[in-house]
């Protein structure tokens, strides 16, 4: 059977921070509708490749990047490419939600006022869609000019998946987008995920191997800089090739 072309393809990419090698030479392809999970123990490089997907590592200082990252088969590493749009077609939630000190709206309408949409309709129509995508729409419709600064945690992360998905990304980047929240907002964010990967792409760095479990189509396991394997999430878990992530996922180490 013929795999479908990926969204992404990633070439060789290695990670420095003044010059310390973090992520060595790295390649897979992530594909369309499709969650990919990334796990391993902390520090293995997992935060600093999701952060090279969409070149957000070039906002932290003495980082750089060797190698190729390819959407739809153009590099968004070439030397003519619009960082702003591809940050817009890839977008980026955090470990730590981040809402803006603005309302509700405000805060999910920012990207498309970034875009330069003007037009009050159509802003209003996404903002409400976005809201809904984020499974958000009915807690806070009635309270959408209040500050997104009093929401719950677990909603204030909603509202910033709510704020990436405005723009209408392609690849959407989650990196531990549940590691602070309750059980009960946790789950909320691995429905969100679940329903997302019909539109879009999602890659995933989690360290709980049973969300990965859970909301996961594959998963590469990283370990010391290095993609030791990415297969289905089933086999990962249950019959993986390499040791290494044997004793990972039997809790061995990490």
């Amino acid at each position: 059977m013929l795999l479908p072309f990926p969204k992404l393809r990633v070439e060789h990419v290695t990670v420095r921070y003044h010059g310390k090698v973090a992520v060595r030479d790295v390649s897979i392809d992530i594909h369309a509708h499709d969650v990919l999970a990334l796990i391993g123990p902390s520090g293995c490089g997992k935060s600093s490749f999701l952060r090279a997907l969409n070149r957000m590592i070039e906002t932290i200082d003495g980082a750089s990047v060797e190698g190729r990252v390819l959407l739809d088969g153009d590099d968004i590493y070439g030397p003519d490419v619009d960082v702003v749009a591809v940050r817009q077609r890839i977008g980026m939630v955090f470990q730590r939600s981040n809402p803006f000190a603005q309302s509700i709206f405000d805060n999910v309408a920012y990207g498309l006022r970034i875009q330069g949409i003007r037009d009050k309709r159509i802003i209003e129509e996404r903002v409400e869609r976005s809201l809904r995508q984020a499974a958000l729409w009915d807690e806070v419709k009635d309270r959408l000019h209040t500050s997104g600064l009093a929401l719950s945690g677990g909603q204030q992360q909603r509202l910033c998946i709510a704020r990436a998905l405005a723009v209408k990304p392609e690849v959407l980047l989650m990196d531990e987008p549940a590691s602070a929240l309750d059980p009960i907002a946790t789950a909320k964010i691995e429905e969100l995920v679940q329903e997302l990967k019909n539109s879009l792409s999602v890659v995933i760095v989690t360290h709980n191997m049973q969300q990965a479990a859970r909301i996961s189509q594959r998963t590469a396991f990283f370990h010391m800089g290095r993609l030791v394997e990415v297969d289905d999430t089933r086999t990962i878990f249950s019959s993986p090739r390499e040791r290494e992530t044997a004793d990972y996922v039997a809790g061995r180490f990490g």
